[in-house]
């Protein structure tokens, strides 16, 4: 999914919170860059406004603390995601069941993916 620079600068404007650099948002691992792609075109599509993504991160990164994690930025982008998970079902863009049924077909399908190598989903990855 590519990153359009111009969705990415605004949203390190409304969210300064992202972990960044100089050059823009900054990703330890490629699905972070996917999550933060799908935030931005969900946004682009307006599913939520940056305001009201905020609050629903700030709610989801609470939630966490209060639960152990220790909020050393390594889990920045694990909250997103759970954020994204959150508004997608909330505002019924798709329900619990789907969101379960592709996390464990990615699931089945990065296990039998050798490290290094792209995950791809087969049709057999939704088969329960």
């Amino acid at each position: 999914m590519p990153l359009d620079r111009d969705a990415a600068a605004h949203a390190t404007r409304a969210l300064p919170d992202i972990p960044r650099d100089d050059d823009g948002p900054v990703f330890r691992e490629p699905w972070e860059a996917h999550a933060f792609a799908m935030a931005l075109a969900l946004h682009a599509r307006g599913v939520f406004t940056w305001p009201e993504w905020a609050a629903a991160l700030a709610e989801e990164i609470r939630r966490a603390q209060s639960a152990g994690d220790a909020d050393l930025g390594t889990t920045y982008y694990q909250h997103w995601l759970a954020t994204l998970e959150t508004l997608v079902g909330r505002k019924e863009i798709a329900s619990a069941a789907a969101l379960d049924r592709y996390r464990r077909a990615w699931d089945r399908a990065a296990d039998r993916t050798p490290h290094g190598r792209p995950i791809t989903l087969r049709t057999e990855d939704f088969q329960d």
